[in-house]
């Protein structure tokens, strides 16, 4: 069987962070090939907050699956006719933002995965199983081992219902928008507050006892990162090319505007 392994869930399984860089700018294929050789797990395709067509997201997609980086894109809120077409065209996974239920979870686990646990048609011609053709029972199942579902926790009540959210059969992620969580509690941008280290904590200690995985976006430095993987964090957004571009070419015009010319 050629099925293509989901990178980011076996670093997981090996109780190992899995890291993930954001796509805002990218629009090549090539991104793919720089987000491995950088060292990520996988890419966070984000078709939420981006002018980024579906047919880009799948090529960019169907790029990263072939080296053994794990695309995973984020669609817009209940768009799962979208989660359903890219998963047909070569994404491993999908991320839903502002999952504040069992039941929006339990949509989306029955939009993108294979029947008995969900109801997602097969397409026939699947890139993560290298196009291999298979008996559908043994494809589907394959598929779907190698699929991740991670849903964002994103507000207060996101965060009430973890416990729920985390127990919804065939979700893998409980991925906490820090930023939007900051804002939704009037607290924007203390990511340090109490009530987010609460929040964090429950949702933690929810991922644990349901064995899913919990994760942080939103939070890019150094003494956050130690804080919330320290207590316990292990799928990690860990910035965007945007970001990056931007620290890079800060750090070069920084560097330059320090050499003084000759006379």
């Amino acid at each position: 069987m050629s099925i293509v392994i989901n990178h980011a869930r076996t670093r997981l399984e090996a109780g190992a962070l899995a890291l993930g860089m954001g796509l805002r700018q990218a629009r090549t294929v090539d991104t793919a090939q720089i987000a491995r050789t950088a060292g990520f797990d996988w890419l966070f395709i984000d078709c939420e907050h981006n002018s980024m067509s579906i047919d880009v997201a799948a090529q960019i997609a169907s790029a990263a699956l072939a080296i053994g980086v794990t695309p995973l894109v984020r669609v817009p809120s209940e768009q799962h006719w979208m989660a359903s077409r890219l998963l047909d065209n070569g994404a491993q996974g999908i991320v839903a933002p502002h999952v504040d239920t069992a039941e929006a979870a339990a949509r989306l686990v029955s939009h993108c995965r294979f029947p008995p646990v969900g109801h997602r048609s097969m397409g026939g011609g699947l890139q993560q199983l290298g196009f291999e053709t298979l008996p559908i029972d043994q494809a589907c199942e394959a598929v779907d081992r190698h699929t991740l579902l991670v849903v964002m926790i994103e507000s207060p009540q996101g965060v009430a219902n973890c416990d729920e959210i985390a127990a919804v059969p065939g979700i893998d992620v409980l991925l906490i928008g820090t930023t939007d969580l900051s804002m939704e509690m009037g607290i924007p941008g203390q990511f340090e507050h109490p009530r987010i280290v609460q929040a964090y904590e429950k949702v933690i200690a929810a991922c644990h006892r349901h064995g899913k995985y919990p994760g942080m976006g939103g939070m890019y430095t150094a003494p956050l990162f130690e804080k919330y993987v320290g207590l316990g964090a292990r799928f990690i957004l860990a910035g965007s090319d945007f970001a990056f571009l931007m620290q890079a070419a800060r750090d070069r015009v920084a560097l330059l505007r320090g050499i003084e010319p000759r006379a």
